[in-house]
């Protein structure tokens, strides 16, 4: 139980700064009453950049029903520093399902988004991503070397009580390891779709669909060596889940949720399929008074 504890350690120590930084500013009472959720989904992005002077806080916690296996993911974003463009970085922390196995932490991600499109109930929000080789792939936290990661969130809002998101993205390690230590190509491909109901603007149902391919192929480290591809692997998340807004008058947005992940896996013919639960926290407040 040392993994868990450190996570809900983390995520604490994050939730207590929050009211200092709330007493350093203030915002409109009438501003937050009624602010609906434009937040990050569960396992999607949705193409909403952060506003300026707002910075948002995001803590994910996904565990097995079986095994010993979880992820515990830190999210910050800021604006940079309007709406146009956005810079966040994510500190994942995994416990590999091995024996013996310790929490350790993974690939940090380096993120830059640009608001490309904004009104009329559409958003577009391209990102970048530099993944850095902080995890271990000999310890199933990390993908052994430096990568490159795109992705296209487009958010539609359908109607007052519809929105849909939809994600296309792709990942390249080109100087990756296995987790015997060979060097390898990595490339994952990445299509995610999700529909969100909204009973009330500060309730939200959601039902989140991802598809990823990941292949892979052995580099020759010499003349003589052995090389060729490794097997693709795919993988199918299907996951409905609800969260819920609490707005201050400060202008701190409280965001909690869960969802119900149901992965199917698929490799070298063979499947496997494993429900998990998915924790959600988030916390989004003004930094600094904007006028």
């Amino acid at each position: 139980m040392r993994g868990p504890l450190l996570v809900a350690s983390v995520a604490l120590a994050v939730v207590a700064h929050v009211p200092t930084l709330l007493r350093a500013q203030s915002a409109p009472p009438d501003t937050a009453a009624a602010a609906p959720i434009e937040d990050n989904s569960f396992l999607i992005e949705e193409a909403y950049n952060q506003e300026r002077g707002v910075v948002q806080h995001i803590n994910t916690f996904q565990h097995a029903t079986t095994g010993r296996g979880w992820l515990y993911t830190f999210t910050q974003e800021w604006p940079a520093p309007g709406i146009r463009h956005q810079l966040s970085y994510t500190i994942p922390v995994v416990q590999a399902d091995a024996p013996g196995a310790s929490a350790r932490v993974g690939d940090v991600a380096l993120n830059y988004r640009f608001q490309a499109l904004e009104g009329n109930h559409r958003y577009f929000a391209p990102r970048l991503t530099v993944l850095l080789p902080t995890g271990s792939a000999a310890r199933g936290s990390g993908a052994g070397g430096t990568g490159l990661q795109a992705d296209l969130p487009l958010s539609l809002e359908l109607s007052p009580r519809w929105a849909a998101h939809t994600n296309v993205g792709g990942t390249l390690v080109p100087h990756g390891e296995t987790s015997d230590g060979q060097a390898m190509i990595a490339r994952n491909v990445t299509l995610a779709q999700s529909v969100i109901y909204l009973p009330a603007t500060t309730f939200n149902l959601m039902l989140e669909t991802v598809w990823s391919r990941t292949t892979g192929e052995l580099k020759r480290a010499q003349a003589g060596a052995a090389s060729g591809d490794l097997p693709t692997s795919q993988s199918l998340v299907v996951s409905p889940g609800a969260r819920y807004a609490f707005n201050f008058a400060s202008g701190l947005q409280i965001v909690p949720g869960v969802a119900v992940p149901l992965t199917i896996t698929g490799h070298s013919g063979a499947y496997d399929t494993q429900p998990s639960v998915f924790l959600y926290l988030s916390f989004e407040h003004p930094f600094r008074h904007v006028q």
